[in-house]
């Protein structure tokens, strides 16, 4: 749930990129029917839109630490065979040095490779929200599929917008997981065509 709090406050903060989700969305599911898990594959852009989510808030700050079976110099440094480390994923996918304009939300960068290959498998050390190698978060595959299958329900469900006058912010608190500090409030409104699709 805390991923669909922080995928739901950016698109509701910019509207264009949820315009866009929701024409895929119309374009492969239709306004006569609910999604499907079968149409997962097909929704890329909200595929990038949850990336890009994932970068700016990994849902936890650091990845499960490391002990190093001996010691080792790694950039330069020495590391004793024992130490605990700890890597701060939400910093190194906050890195000027790795992302262009870092703090920006935008989802186009994951769209045709333009800054490499990003998956969710950990091989690339610029973007590894559920960790990398042997201790890779063992749900992945699930906690992936049910995410975007309950946003683009949501979504494709529903017009969504925010209360007059209230300002979407995006603090966070950290603990073991990255949660928004201030809950998203929005408004609902049915967009399917048909009222027993509700049901």
């Amino acid at each position: 749930m805390t991923m669909s709090k922080w995928v739901m406050a950016r698109l509701m903060k910019y509207l264009e990129i949820m315009r866009k989700v929701i024409e895929e969305l119309s374009e492969i599911v239709g306004l006569d029917n609910l999604v499907e898990e079968s149409h997962l594959p097909e929704l890329h852009y909200l595929d990038v839109v949850i990336k890009e989510t994932f970068r700016l808030h990994p849902l936890g700050p650091f990845i499960v630490p490391r002990s190093p079976s001996e010691s080792s110099i790694i950039g330069g440094y020495h590391v004793p065979k024992g130490s605990r480390i700890f890597l701060h994923v939400w910093a190194i996918q906050r890195d000027p040095k790795y992302w262009d304009n870092p703090l920006e939300f935008k989802p186009e960068r994951f769209l045709n490779n333009a800054y490499g290959r990003f998956d969710y498998s950990g091989n690339n050390f610029k973007y590894f929200p559920f960790g990398s190698g042997r201790r890779i978060c063992a749900r992945l595959t699930l906690g992936e599929r049910t995410l975007k299958y309950i946003m683009a329900s949501f979504l494709h469900s529903y017009e969504w917008k925010l209360p007059q006058g209230l300002e979407m912010e995006f603090s966070d608190t950290f603990g073991a997981i990255t949660e928004k500090k201030n809950p998203t409030i929005a408004i609902q409104t049915p967009r399917l065509s048909k009222p027993e699709l509700y049901t």
